[in-house]
């Protein structure tokens, strides 16, 4: 199958990505410390604005006829959601960056994401482990079979549901601008407001789902990665494991009718063509920024406890992106938009990690 178009697209796409959230600092790690440290909630106004202007694109998106419905990878909710999204909540915190952000922050010279990226492949591969217990546990606890999306769940058309929540989130953004609470005053050169780089990112969004069908999502990315590792090192224990054998995409995108077939296994696919052009258009993009900016650095003094703080962070991150499945990128600004039942509980999820990671990195790795 040919694919260059959508490795081209996947690239630009990640340039993009990776350029808007440095210079923006638009880390949903910190968002969500942050509010639970210091009961700072600008930076949650911000993914609010995301989720609810992608909510909205989408929406036109499908009445155009232009958009599947569902995206694809989607499936009904399990409690599996719940725990990954939790175990991903403190995997970020501790790693000090989602996938998104270790990625950025270490195109911009960050040593501390790089150690985090390297946890984040380990524990995808590790996740290969207890692959076939966990599908066990994901099978137990589905509730709402065949459907997808809370509109699904309630039995009627998604067009109503995303009308009232869009018309809500107008409101509310409006109040908040009036109030102060949507522009962050920054005098740093080449700063962009959060606000502007939110609408962005849902435009990056609605791009990546007209164009390949799929939100924004890379971690599969990781696991095909530790793959590869993995089979040049142990090729016989790779070949017993079920998860890389795995094919769980399969369709046609809806621009081009090309047939989109892939999984975490070590081979060049349609999961490869699309996400490793992005992950490495991220990290591009971060160092693009960084280097016009000025601001590109490399510390190599940093205190062994965040070091290890960043590869435990980034290898829980890593197997709960898997057992979640998929990211916080992939939920927040993908599924959660359309409103699927296995993203409304990996947000759940990640609110409670997160908070227990906070008062990890506070306790354990922040002290002095």
């Amino acid at each position: 199958m040919n694919y260059s178009f959508l490795m081209i697209v996947s690239l630009a796409l990640g340039l993009a990505t990776g350029f808007i959230m440095h210079r923006s600092d638009f880390c949903m790690a910190g968002m969500f410390r942050d509010f639970f440290l210091f009961r700072e909630k600008f930076m949650l106004r911000m993914l609010a604005l995301a989720a609810v202007a992608s909510m909205a694109l989408f929406e036109a998106a499908r009445e155009a006829g232009l958009l599947p419905y569902p995206f694809p990878l989607f499936a009904s909710p399990s409690l599996a959601n719940l725990v990954g999204g939790a175990f991903f909540g403190v995997g970020m915190v501790l790693a000090g960056g989602c996938v998104a952000g270790t990625l950025y922050k270490m195109g911009s010279g960050s040593l501390l994401s790089a150690i985090a990226f390297v946890g984040l492949v380990t524990g995808s591969a590790l996740y290969a482990e207890i692959h076939p217990w966990w599908e066990g546990f994901v099978r137990a606890t589905t509730f709402f079979t065949g459907k997808v999306t809370i509109p699904q769940m309630i039995g009627i058309g998604p067009a109503p549901v995303a009308m009232t929540v869009v018309a809500g989130g107008v409101l509310l953004f409006r109040r908040w601008g009036r109030g102060g609470k949507m522009e962050r005053r920054s005098r740093a050169e080449g700063y962009l407001q959060p606000w502007k780089a939110a609408l962005l990112l849902a435009l990056i969004g609605l791009l990546s789902v007209l164009i390949t069908g799929m939100p924004l999502g890379i971690t599969t990315a990781y696991a095909k990665m530790g793959a590869c590792l993995e089979n040049a090192l142990f090729p016989a224990h790779l070949a017993g494991l079920a998860y890389f054998q795995t094919i769980p995409l399969d369709y046609t995108s809806p621009l081009g009718n090309t047939r989109l077939v892939g999984g975490p296994g070590c081979r060049f696919d349609a999961v490869a063509a699309v996400q490793f052009p992005l992950v490495f258009g991220i990290v591009a993009g971060g160092t693009l920024s960084s280097l016009l900016l000025g601001e590109f650095r490399v510390y190599f003094r940093i205190p062994t406890r965040q070091c290890l703080s960043a590869l435990a962070g980034g290898t829980i991150m890593g197997m709960a992106a898997r057992m979640a499945p998929a990211c916080n990128v992939w939920h927040l600004l993908g599924g959660l938009p359309i409103l699927a039942g296995q993203s409304v509980l990996f947000l759940a999820g990640l609110f409670a990690g997160a908070w227990l990671g906070g008062r990890i990195l506070v306790k354990w790795v922040a002290r002095y």
